[in-house]
């Protein structure tokens, strides 16, 4: 007996091609609809091989029938919109270029890997490296400056720390920002009833921010800022400030400042209840 074609997937022509014209794919947790033409559209590339040489019920399914791929599900959309119209269109200061050539490695598309080849190697500097972003280091005297620098390290830095290790750390500013809620009953602050707070704002320099807070660092709202560019979208995946102010100590930041805004509201009319509401920003500077 015959399997059926996944649920939302056309039905090709069983004589002449055994896929549907709408396909669909999860890649790496993302899913891709696109027709089965576009897949094909490449002679000899890793996409033609699975939907022309190899038959449907051998590829790789998750558990609803779509075809799963075990890639990068982000950067695909790039690996699409390249066999779509055999262009290659990305953001402004792109910073995963040499990941995305990786991913045209994989599926076997030459003239992609070659176009990103030479934008690889003339702005790696620039926008692939989180480490290497600032204008600054670019400087005709950056060389010089650095290797000074790790000379002066093994007895400028205490505990042991290696020149390596000292050296990559640049200067800035990083800013956590703290909103919280609390209800305030008439009687005594005994009756205080505290909210949840709904989450911990880092405003900063881009590639400062992921070195710090690495992957407890919530970049949905601002997925493709470039390293060197400031932000203020970002936030933490948790809720403690403690935990922040113990990655950015460890990162070798200290606090330089602070301030708070509060507001009042009565919570009822005919009460003497009341919601006072504060938002705190703390600055971290690290030399």
């Amino acid at each position: 007996m015959a399997l059926a074609d996944p649920a939302g997937c056309a039905k090709g022509s069983e004589d002449s091609n055994p896929f549907p014209d709408i396909i669909e794919l999860n890649v790496g947790g993302q899913v891709y609809i696109t027709r089965h033409p576009t897949l094909v559209s490449v002679p000899g590339s890793l996409l033609w091989e699975m939907f022309t040489q190899k038959n449907a019920r051998s590829l790789a399914r998750d558990s609803k029938g779509r075809f799963f791929v075990d890639r990068d599900g982000f950067l695909f959309r790039y690996i699409l919109d390249y066999m779509r119209d055999r262009q290659l269109v990305l953001p402004e200061h792109f910073p995963e270029r040499g990941r995305l050539q990786r991913e045209a490695e994989y599926f076997m598309l030459p003239e992609l890997v070659k176009l990103l080849a030479p934008k690889l190697s003339e702005q790696n500097s620039l926008g692939d490296d989180p480490c290497q972003s600032d204008p600054e280091e670019l400087s005709p005297g950056a060389d010089t400056a650095r290797s000074l620098t790790a000379a002066a390290l093994p007895s400028a830095v205490s505990g042991g720390a290696s020149a390596a290790g000292a050296e990559g750390r640049r200067a800035g500013f990083i800013t956590i920002g703290y909103r919280g809620s609390y209800t305030l009953g008439r009687d005594s602050q005994t009756d205080a009833k505290f909210r949840r707070v709904a989450r911990i704002m880092v405003c900063g320099k881009t590639s400062l921010a992921k070195e710090v807070f690495g992957d407890t660092l919530n970049e949905s709202r601002d997925p493709d800022r470039p390293p060197e560019r400031y932000t203020s979208r970002y936030y933490l995946k948790f809720t403690f400030l403690e935990q922040a102010f113990d990655k950015l100590a460890d990162a070798g930041f200290h606090m330089v400042a602070c301030n708070s805004t509060g507001t009042c509201a009565f919570a009822h009319e005919q009460t003497d209840d009341r919601i006072w509401t504060s938002y705190t920003e703390y600055v971290f500077y690290r030399e």
